[in-house]
């Protein structure tokens, strides 16, 4: 039987309201005394005298979900934490909007910095630009072969 995995992609980008549902979710979670949070937002970098308008994100999401989970296993391995949620984006994102989310909990603060900060080189990518006319889209592909070790 073939194992799934938690999907971890979103359609556009992460709104705030689904992020301030999230952080509401953990209250009622006593035994929790940190949280901890990325978010990676687009920014409106100018390539070739081109402003980037927005990044199109695609993924072998069957892949890439199952890469996330072995980033959230280790995680949990390394740290003692009580949660933790990542979301990407997948589709258009304009720049200034959210694309990345990471959100760890734990008992003590200590356990989330250092957890948040061994999370984010974990988000392994590549990407293709290409440009059309006055502005630039960016392209993000989920690559075919590991690249963090």
């Amino acid at each position: 039987m073939k194992k799934t995995y938690k999907n971890v992609f979103k359609t556009g980008a992460i709104s705030s309201k689904f992020i301030a549902e999230s952080i509401a979710k953990h209250q009622s979670k006593t035994d929790i005394g940190a949280h901890n949070i990325f978010l990676g937002q687009v920014r409106a970098d100018v390539i070739e005298d081109n402003a980037v308008i927005g990044i199109e994100y695609s993924a072998y999401e069957e892949m890439a979900n199952k890469k996330f989970h072995e980033v959230r296993e280790a995680t949990f391995k390394k740290f003692n934490l009580s949660c933790m949620h990542i979301y990407h984006s997948l589709g258009e994102v304009k720049t200034g909007e959210i694309c990345l989310f990471v959100f760890v909990s734990s008992p003590r603060r200590k356990e989330v910095f250092k957890a948040l900060k061994y999370v984010a080189p974990s988000n392994c990518n590549r990407c293709f630009i290409t440009s059309n006319s006055a502005k630039v889209v960016v392209s993000f592909t989920m690559p075919s072969k590991s690249c963090c070790p």
